[in-house]
């Protein structure tokens, strides 16, 4: 299908090529797999597979519960059919637990629980590395306004409190995770709904009794076993299922 269809943007893990009705996007999920801001690659043979079933999962349960978001079904192994939303240039990360940047930044120990969920954002520009950002360089360079501010942070602290409870439920830990926004318009009046994907990519999870890595940080840091962590993040959620044989062949 995708290969007949223009295609509108290539990112590090995704492709969004033209979709079959005005207002649609097909988004594609590759094996790719990237780090520090692309400087470390591999193909990792199903991610995109994974990915695209996880994510839809996610983002259905969510939008069960009121939060709106771009997905509106899978199309194939790799490829889901979304709206088309005029993304807001900013990643958003809730913290639970101090890893990653917080732990280097303020010299946590790794592990920490954080006194509550804490929200950042970072401006999403490769080139600039992904600065962060606060509220006053948001509305000053005109990326979302205070309204949309407070909608974006309503709706992660409501994303967090689901995935949270969501992965709990399969002794899974969520430490943190980014999310992305798109505004959808109606006549003048522009809507700010969850876009992008939510992942092992894009989120920190560590099995709750042992706290090993089940996510992306196994390929920055070279703990190996990728794949294999994915699938388990799938296989607890209760999707492996329906995965192909040949993604679950060999990982169980």
């Amino acid at each position: 299908m995708t290969t007949r269809r223009k295609k509108i943007y290539e990112g590090k893990a995704k492709i969004l090529y033209e979709g079959p009705e005005p207002g649609t996007l097909i988004q594609y999920f590759k094996d790719d797999a990237t780090a520090f801001n692309g400087e470390k690659k591999a193909q990792l043979e199903g991610k995109g597979v994974l990915n695209n079933r996880i994510s839809e999962y996610i983002m259905t349960k969510l939008g069960g519960i009121g939060v709106q978001n771009h997905f509106i079904r899978r199309l194939s192994l790799r490829e889901q059919l979304i709206r088309e939303v005029e993304i807001i240039p900013l990643e958003v990360v809730c913290r639970n637990i101090a890893a990653g940047s917080l732990s280097q930044r303020f010299g946590l120990p790794e592990g920490q629980q954080l006194p509550r969920s804490i929200i950042e954002f970072y401006f999403k520009d490769d080139k600039l590395n992904d600065p962060m950002v606060a509220e006053e360089h948001i509305t000053a360079f005109n990326w979302a306004n205070t309204q949309e501010i407070d909608d974006i942070m309503a709706v992660t602290l409501r994303v967090n409190d689901f995935l949270t409870g969501m992965f709990s439920a399969v002794g899974i830990t969520l430490v943190d995770f980014k999310i992305e926004f798109g505004r959808v318009w109606e006549n003048d009046f522009a809507r700010v709904i969850l876009a992008d994907e939510i992942s092992p990519d894009s989120c920190r999870l560590w099995d709750s009794t042992t706290n090993e890595k089940l996510d992306k940080d196994r390929f920055r840091r070279d703990l190996g076993n990728v794949i294999e962590s994915y699938t388990e993040v799938a296989r607890r959620l209760g999707i492996m299922k329906e995965m192909p044989t040949v993604i679950q062949g060999g990982m169980n």
